[in-house]
């Protein structure tokens, strides 16, 4: 039997933790499978580089899960109403699509459920977010720099605001970062004033992105609940090595993934 061949791409993507997770449980289950990194420069060509590489499966992060969304033949629940897939498994020649960052967000709050929510970003990743609360009944904004990517949200009857016409007075139990501001740089996703007055009416801010950013630093000084994607990640990966290897995840699998990226 040949060893099957998983990778994540994305742009930038040297600094995924995702071959770190997957292998560790490759090896745990004694599954003849490998994991890498891929770094995509064309969304457009997804499908194509994904059989040249002879791959059985992948995971796509920024800024490529709209152009995985297309790319895919068949597609899950979640995904069809998202408009992004972060999981494409290969089964009878056809790419099959998932969302599992939508699961995976709300099992990395544990158990927090916020009454109103404010979305920092319109991405993928801001997509999957934003029906996941919105199916768990909060109240979610979108805010977005521009206008343009907004649109999409407003079919889907979310509230949106550009980040120039933002209330930063307003209240919001939950602010979350999903755009690449903090990802390779100090950078934060808005203007600082605007974002210490959304902190300072928060009970909890997280960032998408798994390390310290300057987002999560400023909460920090405001003494607010603060989480990186680090959960996130956990849980996503989780829900797609289920599609990858066609098995039910189990606490053993869970505490792999832990001993790997903590």
């Amino acid at each position: 039997m040949n060893k099957k061949l998983f990778a994540i791409f994305g742009n930038p993507v040297s600094h995924s933790k995702s071959p770190l997770i997957h292998n560790s449980l490759f090896r745990e289950l004694e599954i003849d499978a490998c994991y890498t990194r891929y770094l995509l420069d064309d969304g457009g060509g997804l499908k194509e580089k994904f059989f040249e590489l002879g791959l059985s499966g992948i995971n796509i992060t920024i800024p490529f899960k709209e152009d995985a969304f297309l790319a895919c033949d068949v597609l899950d629940d979640y995904a069809k109403n998202i408009g992004a897939v972060n999981t494409i498994v290969l089964k009878e020649g056809l790419l099959y699509g998932f969302n599992t960052d939508a699961p995976g967000f709300m099992a990395s709050l544990d158990g927090f459920l916020p009454k109103k929510a404010i979305i920092l970003g319109a991405g993928g990743t801001a997509r999957a977010i934003a029906f996941a609360l919105r199916k768990a009944g909060v109240l979610v904004c979108i805010a977005n720099r521009s206008a343009g990517r907004l649109e999409f949200f407003e079919k889907a009857d979310f509230r949106t605001v550009t980040f120039d016409m933002l209330d930063e007075a307003e209240q919001f139990d939950l602010v979350v970062n999903t755009t690449s501001a903090g990802l390779t740089d100090e950078e934060l996703p808005l203007n600082e004033k605007k974002l210490m007055r959304l902190l300072s009416n928060a009970k909890l801010a997280y960032d998408c992105i798994y390390k310290e950013t300057s987002f999560l630093k400023m909460a920090k000084k405001l003494d607010k609940e603060n989480k990186n994607g680090l959960d996130m990640l956990i849980w996503q990966a989780v829900f797609a090595f289920e599609k990858f290897v066609g098995i039910d995840s189990d606490k053993r699998m869970l505490d792999v993934i832990k001993r790997a990226v903590y």
